[in-house]
């Protein structure tokens, strides 16, 4: 009886050190994207993806560049993990995710977006499936499904019930955002590389193409309120929250802290309610599905970790 209590839910608390970091570190990530797609909702209702992406990565790359100095004393010991592996997973999960990300919010109303961006749980739970042994993999799959059936009713029925409201391009765009958010929660915490070694290159690189693609369209730039918003997707959402999520993955693994990770689309799709956006009665159905179907993956990946 006393071994059946250990392994109640909340035994995730109950890891030490390690485990109680890892919830720190997700907790601080899942609050910090909760807040992207509605600051980036009011930032692209009157500057282009291009300018808005370009002062993320900004504010990105000086909060990477800022923890790699504040761990300079380290740099030596692990100066050969600059390989080209690290570099690419870096970039898909990072460039990749919010390039695509931010396209589809420019292409397809926001809340929709934001919740299609958040099946990458699922696609972990698939990647589960195919490449490890769950304890319980039916389960997962059955909450997979769900979910992606959650995603179609999302994608019918956002606004007057008809089908792709939005750009096509866009839901692509948002479903191909949680495709390289997944493949990097997959793979980041398997690399040695510390998460400022394998994000600041990314974000870098992220600056230098977004810089491009502003000048090459040739508009104003975004001053004060507007510059200050851009500016924070990039420190917040984007930089500490990715590593933040990166340390949560390496200290707890992704099982342990989807728990917490998973709570993302319910807080940010609140927000978004709260600011004016509205789903019909079948998207709701289907934000539902979605949001439910993230937290039984993240239980019972995180119920499988704790019985390995």
């Amino acid at each position: 009886m006393v071994e059946r209590r250990d392994r109640a839910p909340w035994r995730f608390f109950r890891h030490g050190s390690g485990s109680m970091s890892a919830l720190v570190f997700a907790t601080g990530a899942v609050a910090l994207w909760s807040t992207n797609a509605l600051v980036g909702k009011s930032l692209l209702a009157s500057h282009p993806v291009s300018q808005v992406q370009f002062l993320q990565f900004v504010g990105a790359a000086l909060v990477f560049a800022a923890i790699r100095l504040m761990s300079r004393e380290k740099a030596t010991a692990i100066a050969a993990s600059t390989a080209l592996a690290p570099l690419a997973v870096g970039f898909i999960g990072l460039v990749g995710t919010m390039v695509l990300q931010y396209i589809a919010f420019a292409s397809m109303p926001v809340i929709e977006a934001n919740l299609v961006a958040y099946t990458w749980p699922l696609m972990i739970a698939a990647a589960v499936i195919a490449l490890e042994n769950p304890r319980r993999p039916a389960l997962l799959g059955l909450a997979a499904a769900l979910g992606f059936v959650g995603v179609a009713l999302v994608i019918s029925g956002g606004r007057d019930r008809t089908w792709l409201q939005g750009d096509l391009a866009g839901y692509l765009c948002a479903f191909g955002s949680a495709l390289c958010m997944a493949f990097y929660s997959v793979m980041v915490g398997r690399l040695a590389t510390s998460p400022d070694r394998l994000l600041l290159p990314s974000s870098l690189v992220g600056v230098a193409l977004t810089l491009i693609w502003s000048v090459r369209e040739g508009v104003a730039w975004p001053t004060g309120v507007d510059l200050a918003l851009g500016l924070y997707l990039g420190a917040g959402p984007m930089g500490l929250g990715y590593y933040f999520w990166s340390r949560a993955l390496k200290l707890g693994g992704s099982g342990k802290v989807a728990v917490i990770a998973y709570l993302t689309p319910i807080a940010s799709t609140l927000l978004l309610t709260l600011s004016g956006e509205r789903l019909t009665t079948t998207a709701i159905a289907g934000a539902v599905l979605v949001i439910g179907s993230c937290i039984a993956v993240g239980l019972e990946r995180s119920e499988a970790e704790n019985y390995v």
